[in-house]
């Protein structure tokens, strides 16, 4: 999937602020996830409510909220 089509996917739901798939710094290849933000916390929720648990191009979905990364030691 391409952060085209991550946007798109999610702009059926409502604005999409920013769409980023996180890649491998070496190879480039995606790592599996990506961050989608979304222009009000409605368009969120109608989001993860609508795409969290479907298939999409044969891919089984997780969407949730994002936490805030923790420090590592």
């Amino acid at each position: 999937m391409t952060e085209e089509q991550l946007e798109a996917l999610f702009a059926e739901h409502g604005a999409v602020a920013s769409a980023n798939i996180i890649t491998d710094k070496y190879s480039g290849r995606s790592r599996g996830f990506g961050f989608v933000e979304m222009e009000d916390d409605a368009a969120a929720e109608a989001a993860i409510e609508a795409l969290n648990e479907t298939e999409q191009d044969g891919r089984a979905l997780k969407v949730n909220q994002a936490k805030p990364r923790e420090d590592r030691n």
